[in-house]
């Protein structure tokens, strides 16, 4: 505005400089002229001022966090409600996690709630009164940071040591030795992705990603693998996998050891339903039509179905605690797919800091199917691959 009156000056010094001569009329325009400039930069002064709405400058005085989050640290059961955490286990998360997100310019509380309920980014806004754009890239970065500084100690790589944890884990508990892990992919309802096509539209009739996931006898993720398109089957995923290509393709988990009690070399597989190609590292049932008056193929399916359950139990635990899953997802793919993984993360995270226990709530009676199934599949298999499912079914029926 200074600038607008110094113009203004000039302007009239040059006028007279020219001989003082200003007729009626260009006074009038240029009267006209100082208010309509006068006019603009008192708009632009208040576009300025209300970049932040007057809503949000009540934060402190209305905001969840100052009027619930903080009365809630005083009440340890709703609190784990609320943030589907206990208290230790969200201030032990927060000092692995902060120093990374001090830069952000409000309440890293915001994407734990987002998680926890799955309300719009927009109710968020509404709830913590800040902008819904700030909410977004707040939940963003958040979820990134929970990722970088949990994955490695909660949802680490692989190593033979952990394999041969879960082999363990399967044999005592679930009765299914040489198992190293049950496998499953889910449907991860997104919004339609700009100029996708038909790529992310599932069978379901929706928009998704899938989560493909390795779980261990404890219902913990061993590895997952998200961003596949809705569209393709358990086994395209699996075999189009980082996973796959890193531990399987071509390659040894563990060597092959003989089942309890019995002198044969069998291969470590994994277990999963018919969604997944019968392989000589991968069992799955016996056809139903096939069972019908065979005793040892149904023993043999209700072993594995009993032991693959724990990834069925972990993907609905997931859905119980982060309702972000009852909903679309309503972020970019590269975002909802951040999202998933850092739940993964603290799927983990808490199942570790419970002993691997889920702790129960009056909300998890509920029946949730928020994840959905993947498409069987009905692909031909190799001779080996029977023959393995067959020493399986011989073992179970000793």
């Amino acid at each position: 505005f200074g600038h607008t009156e110094r113009g203004l000056s000039r302007r009239s010094a040059v006028a007279d400089c020219r001989g003082g001569q200003r007729s009626g009329d260009a006074t009038h325009h240029a009267s006209d002229e100082e208010q309509l400039l006068l006019l603009l930069a008192l708009q632009n002064k208040r576009k300025r001022r209300c970049w932040v709405h007057e809503i949000n400058t009540k934060k402190k005085s209305f905001g969840e966090y100052h009027r619930l989050c903080i009365e809630l640290q005083s009440h340890e059961d709703r609190f784990f409600q609320y943030f589907r955490m206990s208290r230790e286990c969200f201030e032990e998360l927060h000092d692995l996690v902060k120093e990374n997100i001090s830069k952000l310019p409000t309440n890293w509380r915001e994407p734990i709630e987002y998680l926890a309920t799955g309300d719009s980014h927009q109710s968020i806004a509404f709830s913590f009164r800040t902008g819904r754009s700030t909410v977004s890239k707040i939940i963003k970065e958040v979820c990134q940071e929970i990722w970088n500084n949990l994955h490695p100690t909660y949802l680490p790589a692989p190593t033979e040591q952990i394999w041969n944890e879960a082999v363990e884990g399967f044999s005592k508990v679930w009765g299914f030795p040489n198992c190293l892990g049950s496998i499953d992919g889910k449907h991860i309802k997104v919004k339609c992705p700009s100029n996708s096509g038909s790529s992310y539209f599932c069978y379901k009739n929706f928009f998704s990603i899938v989560l493909l996931a390795v779980v261990d006898p404890f219902y913990k993720f061993m590895v997952v693998d998200i961003g596949s398109y809705g569209r393709h089957s358990d086994s395209t995923i699996f075999e189009n996998s980082a996973f796959f290509q890193q531990y399987i393709d071509g390659k040894t988990i563990l060597p092959s050891k003989p089942l309890p009690g019995t002198d044969n070399p069998v291969p470590h597989v994994f277990i999963g339903d018919e969604g997944f190609a019968l392989q000589t590292y991968l069992m799955r049932p016996y056809p139903k039509a096939t069972m019908i008056s065979d005793v040892k193929k149904k023993k043999f399916n209700m072993r594995l179905s009993r032991a693959r359950r724990v990834v069925e139990n972990a993907f609905g635990i997931l859905a119980m605690k982060w309702r972000v899953f009852l909903r679309s997802i309503e972020t970019d793919v590269k975002t909802a797919e951040c999202i998933v993984k850092a739940a993964c993360c603290l799927h983990n995270y808490i199942m570790i800091k419970n002993n691997n226990t889920f702790i129960e709530s009056e909300e998890q009676t509920e029946t949730i199917r928020a994840l959905s199934d993947m498409r069987s599949t009905n692909r031909r298999t190799n001779t080996a691959a029977f023959e393995i499912r067959e020493q399986f079914a011989s073992y179970f029926n000793k």
